[in-house]
């Protein structure tokens, strides 16, 4: 009798037939007298639980796992030849003449034309042994927007487009059935973007996706994606059919810029492209568009370098709040590109975080719906802030207050009116702020372009390194203020105001330590012996973890208040962020 399998919102396979490898419950199986089920099922329950241990326990080793598949990350999933080849023929072609033990194999080379995450791997590869589907990791495929569903947004799609690509490489037929048919049944809860991810995965892998592959072609052609999303997103021929498709259906016309951009616009692209914005200045120059009718600022947030995008910024030539066709702003793709320092450049400039797209989003939950809950509550402790946390962050802050300026005004008042002083104060608090916290630290200052200015003797040379240094010592008499000390004054007294309004809390853990005095007890000297420096290096450190410990705890205080404002899912609440 023909087997089938299908999945259900709880990601568990069930049995509708009989004969079939895998088992309804993802927990173990308990057999009692009164209510034994058949000897076959009976067993093959046993030798799927038996096999599921070997390949969750944490000792692999023990159990004479002889390869190893190795992630892009550098994380292995120890495995058993015998077994995978006798699951899967593509395996079986793998280690067809690999005789030796220890066999690594980069998961770069056996799925090459989609990058699937460690929990998918892990997942789809646990399958193999046990028949059973794996519950994946709480966080891993749900959002930190507390009102979303949890079934369209970016992590769900994503987590369940990289277990269909997987399945589909390891030629798993079964599972691509499945989770063809999950994403079929999930596909009117998305939004036309993750629609484009989950096209794109359905034409790499091919025949056994044709039927997920032409709905999502159906609701692309209907959607108000441009064409150069598509280009971006698509391979050539999927977008020429969605092309040809809207031409046919009527729906082709520059009203609603689905048609191609004319050649003027082009150039403009491509020499963003090529991060040139003096081409830009001139192709301008030439009077057939402007950079608001050819979203070139859009472009650039949405696939240029991050000083590309500044020096464009910079030109003043563009509206930051311009909205495009589908009615996002430069401020909503930016959220989308995930990039921390664009984000910070487009608020600076004067971009709205109030904004909303058509459907009523803010830049703000459009950055939660693509944050996985994992990514930003389970930071590890003393960890850098991942730079998906950072955009939800720098955008929360956005929103709660309006820009201050000269922020810096009071805490360089604590070093007097001496002009060497308040430069050294300054370059001090900028050293202790990259040692502290780097993540953010590396934002500002990219912002501010810090490196483009002549650097002074500061704390994160004093502290990290003994190399002898280079740079002028502000702490050295005689001392003259001269021109580049001025620059280099307005722009560290910039870069503490943009870390003032951006990072609060960072800024006041550094205001704590630069206003108690506590940083002479860290700063080494050039008169230091190696023994004193030694010691401040000591005293530094164990500053650093009571400072760290007060952030976090500082930060954990934050997000109950956050929290609490509204009402969480079930899988969020479970999760504990330890910051």
């Amino acid at each position: 009798m023909e087997s089938r399998i299908t999945i259900s919102d709880s990601n568990e396979i069930s049995n509708n037939g009989s004969g079939v490898c895998c088992i309804a419950s993802t927990s173990r199986t308990h057999l009692t007298p009164e209510a034994s089920p058949p000897l076959d099922v009976a067993a093959l329950s046993r030798l799927s639980d038996n096999l599921a241990s070997i390949f969750e326990t944490s000792e692999s080793d023990a159990f004479f796992a002889d390869a190893r598949i190795v992630l892009g990350d550098g994380r292995e999933v120890p495995v058993h030849r015998c077994i995978l080849a006798a699951r899967s023929p593509f395996f079986k072609r793998v280690f067809s003449g690999k005789e030796r033990n220890g066999v690594k194999l980069e998961l770069k080379e056996l799925a090459k034309d989609y990058e699937a995450g460690f929990d998918a791997i892990v997942g789809v590869v646990s399958y193999l042994y046990s028949g059973k589907l794996r519950s994946p990791p709480k966080g891993v495929r749900v959002c930190v927007d507390d009102d979303c569903s949890h079934l369209g947004c970016r992590p769900a799609v994503e987590f369940m487009a990289e277990l269909l690509y997987a399945s589909s490489a390891f030629e798993i037929s079964e599972l691509v059935d499945l989770y063809q048919n999950y994403l079929l049944r999930i596909l009117d809860k998305a939004a036309a973007d993750e629609i484009l991810l989950v096209l794109s995965v359905a034409s790499i892998c091919g025949k056994s996706c044709e039927t997920l592959l032409a709905r999502c072609t159906e609701l692309i052609v209907k959607s108000d994606v441009d064409v150069i999303t598509l280009e971006k997103a698509l391979p050539q021929q999927i977008m020429k059919q969605i092309i040809d498709k809207r031409i046919e259906l009527g729906s082709e016309d520059k009203s609603n810029n689905i048609c191609l951009p004319d050649k003027f616009v082009k150039r403009i692209h491509r020499a963003l492209d090529s991060d040139d914005v003096e081409l830009v200045r001139l192709l301008l120059r030439e009077g057939h568009t402007n950079l608001d009718d050819a979203y070139a600022l859009h472009y650039a947030v949405a696939y240029c370098d991050a000083k590309t995008t500044t020096e464009l910024l910079d030109l003043g030539l563009a509206d930051v709040n311009c909205k495009n066709p589908r009615g996002y702003s430069v401020l909503h793709v930016a959220a989308m590109r995930k990039e921390p320092k664009i984000i910070v450049s487009l608020l600076t400039k004067g971009a709205q975080p109030s904004d909303l797209t058509l459907d009523g989003r803010k830049a703000l939950q459009i950055s939660k719906r693509l944050t996985k809950a994992v990514h930003y509550y389970g930071a590890e402790e003393g960890k850098a802030s991942s730079r998906d946390r950072l955009c939800i962050e720098i955008l929360e802050q956005a929103e709660r207050r309006e820009p201050v300026l000269g922020e810096a005004s009071f805490s360089l008042a604590m070093a007097g009116d001496d002009l060497r002083m308040k430069l050294l104060y300054l370059e001090n608090r900028v050293g202790l702020a990259k040692l502290l916290f780097p993540m953010e630290a590396k934002v500002v200052l990219d912002i501010v372009q810090i490196d483009g200015t002549c650097p002074f003797s500061d704390i994160s040379q004093n502290v990290s390194t003994n190399t002898q240094r280079t740079a002028v010592d502000l702490n050295e008499a005689p001392f003259k203020i001269k021109e580049e000390h001025l620059t280099r004054m307005r722009v560290l007294s910039k870069s503490v105001e943009l870390g003032k309004r951006f990072f609060p809390r960072c800024s006041e853990v550094l205001n704590k330590i630069m206003d108690t005095n506590n940083l002479s007890q860290i700063a080494c000297m050039g008169n230091d012996t190696p023994e004193e420096r030694q010691a401040k290096r000591r005293r530094y450190v164990l500053l650093q973890e009571v400072l760290s410990k007060a952030f976090m705890e500082d930060k954990q205080e934050f997000d109950k208040s956050t929290v609490s404002s509204s009402s969480s899912s079930p899988s969020i609440g479970m999760v504990r962020r330890n910051p």
